[in-house]
């Protein structure tokens, strides 16, 4: 096993390109990209929304390129930005997407970008299918992957009769990874009590709902575990991690706002398996959640690109999923090691609102370790600090702004009835 003092033999001549689509410009995930790959002394490169970002005042990053999109415009406008791109940098790179859309996208021209871009091989339908709600199931299903029992209703009609006999409590989410980008259905995941409340929402879903509805897993019966990996061109896994999420925000259903490692083998070996199964190859962030009440590890989600919260992870050779992938597609050898265990990530700006969510719910998290062997912030980093402040100054601003609005029109109502 190389150790952590074991200089990564990275390839410097070889940049790298934080790739995003769509306006979301607190992520912490490009950053801890941008400064991955930057401290082993690989130049960096990112598509920003704004000179003013987090990713565009690292230290390790070389070059913004401001190209504010919105997930809607025409794949082939998307393509053209990113030639552009690649030819200002002016040498082979390798591409590092951060959303499904962008993930999807590169899969899917893989022909028109191959030349200035480095990617992992993979079948150009596969990451669409595995961002899909319904086409992640239907995979499933396929491959005898456990996962919560799911409808993919046609219409209105179907939801009626769903209604007669489906066991409540349930959840709703968009059908579709893009939706969020358009007009979704639902906002993020709708928990739905019973049939009176499914058939109200139900009306304002139009005459093909673009909904998945979902057994729901309850919270005090499950466990919700993360696996990170990057997978080379045979679908062999050259770095695995498994951990479990401690907090997410919103509570319970959304982005992970403080995790732990832990070594999980069996879930490891499921999510390998079902890799070569389907054949991808690269950067995966999956979702699992153990159900108590049958034992067993049921998929949720499959991300079909980095994770936010990849730095959570790193091996005892000094090796995360980004910098995995750098080593695999420029050529060289990923030094092997074993996942640094007991490892904790924690979101600064969501983890304060999500802790006080949690402890007022009295949700406690099983195989959490007591004490962490170590801990990796999302945005401060010694080395690195003006992304936290950026940070700080984006995320406080907003409610600055509302506040401020809100005393001068509390004063323009005094000044009324004085």
């Amino acid at each position: 096993m190389a150790s952590r003092s074991t200089p990564i033999a990275a390839d410097r001549s070889v940049p790298g390109l934080i790739v995003k689509i769509g306006g979301y410009p607190l992520h912490h995930g490009g950053v801890g990209a941008i400064r991955s790959l930057g401290r082993l002394g690989i130049p960096m490169y990112a598509i920003t929304e704004d000179r003013w970002t987090p990713a565009a005042l690292s230290r390790y990053l070389d070059r913004a390129f401001v190209w504010p999109t919105t997930g809607t415009e025409r794949s082939e406008e998307l393509v053209d930005g990113l030639l552009t791109i690649g030819r200002s940098i002016g040498r082979p790179t390798v591409l590092v997407p951060t959303d499904e859309e962008a993930a999807v996208l590169i899969a899917e021209h893989a022909e028109a970008l191959s030349g200035p871009f480095l990617f992992p091989p993979v079948d150009r339908g596969l990451p669409r299918r595995l961002a899909s709600k319904q086409g992640l199931y239907e995979l499933c299903v396929e491959h005898g992957v456990p996962a919560p029992a799911s409808l993919f209703p046609a219409s209105y009609e179907e939801i009626e009769k769903y209604a007669a006999t489906a066991r409540f409590p349930l959840v709703a989410k968009n059908r579709e990874a893009f939706e969020r980008r358009r007009q979704p259905a639902v906002h993020g995941t709708t928990r739905i009590g019973g049939p009176r409340e499914l058939l109200e929402l139900a009306r304002g879903w139009g005459q093909v709902p673009g909904v998945i509805l979902q057994e729901y897993l309850p919270r005090e019966d499950a466990e919700d575990w993360i696996v990170h990996a990057y997978f080379d061109a045979e679908s062999a896994p050259l770095a695995m991690f498994t951990g479990v999420k401690v907090r997410s925000w919103p509570p319970h259903a959304g982005m992970t706002a403080n995790a732990y490692v832990v070594d999980n083998p069996e879930l490891a070996s499921m999510a390998a398996q079902f890799i070569k199964q389907i054949g991808f190859s690269g950067i995966i962030d999956l979702d699992w959640r153990y159900d108590r009440r049958d034992g067993r590890y049921k998929l949720l989600d499959f991300n079909p690109r980095m994770g936010a919260q990849f730095r959570l992870f790193e091996s005892a050779a000094g090796i995360d999923v980004v910098r995995a992938q750098h080593l695999d597609l420029t050529g060289r050898e990923v030094p092997e090691g074993e996942q640094r265990a007991g490892r904790r990530f924690v979101v600064e700006n969501i983890d304060l609102p999500a802790l006080a969510a949690y402890r007022r719910s009295g949700y406690t998290t099983p195989h959490a370790p007591a004490r962490a062997s170590g801990t990796e912030l999302a945005w401060a980093a010694a080395d690195d600090m003006k992304p936290f402040f950026t940070m700080l100054a984006r995320f406080v601003r907003p409610g600055v702004r509302h506040l401020w609005q809100l005393w001068r029109s509390r004063r323009r109502a005094a000044a009324v009835v004085e």
